[in-house]
């Protein structure tokens, strides 16, 4: 309950800071500063020191595991603001109200890996959304920025619907909007077959599918990504699509187990349709934003193997790919938005001129590829055990290592014009200060690559 009022409080308090200050800088550090309260408030309930015991009337449940979660997305989000936050400041005349949007979007994320009861699901995600849709097209000036803004609230609105009737149907089935335990008959060992509980699952799936830009209901991502401002994109990728992630495994965790063994079917059928879908794209595209839309598809397919089985593993073995894929992708962007254009031409050549940027791209590239050494090995490798314990079958772990190796050829393809393409890169000017908060970024990945327990030791336990 801490992160939700202090979430709320501090986007309400951003909304009138610039009634106070007209300075970008200070309305930036103000950000900054409440992040770091935000993320000392779900400190203090994971460890209980100070918990904020509010009754919910069981609809919010509070654990460790989704406690940790809520700590790990903040951080990523205070680090997203340090590295970005000059870019924010260029976008648009308040930078407070950018601020405000931020924290309020952290307020459904803390819903969200909080929620039992499907009603909270449904406001956790619309307070996640609609805010989403205003960054989306907050480039007032860009046609392609209000382009995609009014396509992600159009889509968005469409998948709730969805969600809305899923959740109808399960309330129709069971009477109440509690996530209860599926009752299996002791004789058959099966569940109880009940048609609309199967549906409103089903519907439900489609909707979580959509929010994590899942094939097959992927198609409004390349183009809302592209179109959004790109320092606004790298937060829709990360943290956005954590969140999503963490909610789906809260509500499949157990109801799966009410598919039976269609579930098996479905999931293995929208994993391999993402990572198809999502890798064999981004191998044909020549511009890189676009081609990172489509990686982020594909790495959804990865994450997805988090919902096979029902053990401690998969959700850790989530929250360090989330970490992994987070870091990597929120340093990727950082270079890409300091680019002139966003065609691998521009890149040509970097690395003679720009050495230092270069090596950590590299890393960040290494790191979604899953090279080891790098935090995004063990993340795959994480995944891939889940997947092996679940007994979800061999020819599926065997298709996922096959899409694994294709995404090295498109993001290797990006290393090989920094380093063996002649020409002037396409870059606007980068100080050293940008290049010393890409390498702590770069540091945790190798850190995370060598020692991935230390995401669990320090933080976890």
């Amino acid at each position: 309950m801490n992160a939700i009022i202090v979430s709320t409080l501090l986007g309400v308090i951003m909304m009138f800071v610039s009634w106070l200050t007209s300075s970008p800088k200070i309305q930036r550090n103000i950000g900054l500063a409440g992040m770091l309260l935000l993320i000392l408030a779900n400190l203090a309930h994971l460890k209980g020191w100070w918990v904020i015991d509010i009754d919910t009337k069981g609809m919010l449940a509070f654990n460790p595991i989704g406690l940790f979660a809520n700590l790990t997305l903040f951080i990523l989000t205070f680090i997203y603001v340090w590295i970005n936050g000059e870019e924010i400041d260029k976008i648009g005349n308040h930078t407070a109200d950018f601020y405000a949007i931020f924290f309020f979007i952290l307020c459904g994320v803390s819903i969200l890996t909080s929620f039992n009861n499907l009603l909270m699901l449904f406001i956790g995600i619309e307070i996640l959304s609609i805010p989403l849709y205003i960054l989306t097209g907050a480039d007032k000036k860009n046609l392609l920025s209000n382009e995609a803004s009014l396509k992600y609230f159009l889509m968005g609105s469409f998948s709730t619907g969805i969600l809305l009737l899923g959740i109808a149907f399960i309330y129709g089935a069971t009477g109440s909007f509690h996530l209860a335990i599926p009752i299996i008959n002791p004789k058959t060992q099966m569940v109880k077959e009940n048609f609309l509980m199967s549906a409103g699952l089903i519907l439900l799936f489609v909707s979580m599918n959509f929010k994590v830009s899942a094939a097959p209901f992927h198609f409004w991502t390349p183009d809302v990504y592209d179109g959004a401002p790109t320092v606004f994109t790298s937060f829709m990728a990360t943290i956005v699509k954590a969140a999503g992630f963490i909610a789906f495994i809260k509500v499949f965790e157990i109801q799966r187990l009410a598919l039976g063994y269609s579930w098996s079917i479905i999931l293995s059928f929208v994993i391999v349709a993402t990572l198809l879908i999502g890798n064999i794209t981004a191998v044909f595209q020549r511009s890189v934003k676009r081609m990172l839309a489509y990686s982020s598809i594909a790495q959804a397919g990865f994450m997805l193997f988090a919902l096979y089985g029902n053990s401690i593993f998969n959700t850790e073995a989530l929250l360090l790919y989330i970490v992994a894929y987070s870091l990597a992708t929120i340093g990727l962007f950082a270079v890409l938005v300091k680019m002139k254009d966003y065609s691998f031409e521009s890149f040509n050549g970097l690395a003679k001129k720009h050495p230092v940027l270069a090596l950590l791209t590299t890393i960040f590239l290494c790191s979604l590829a899953g090279i080891p050494l790098t935090a995004g090995f063990f993340a795959k490798f994480y995944m891939l055990n889940a997947l092996f314990t679940a007994n979800a079958g061999t020819w599926l772990l065997i298709v996922a290592i096959l899409f694994a190796a294709v995404s090295i050829y498109y993001y290797f393809k990006l290393i090989q014009v920094m380093y063996f393409t002649a020409g002037e890169p396409a870059i606007n000017e980068v100080n050293k200060k940008y290049e010393l908060k890409l390498m702590v970024v770069a540091i945790i990945i190798v850190l995370l690559g060598l020692f991935p327990s230390l995401l669990f030791n320090y933080l976890y336990f």
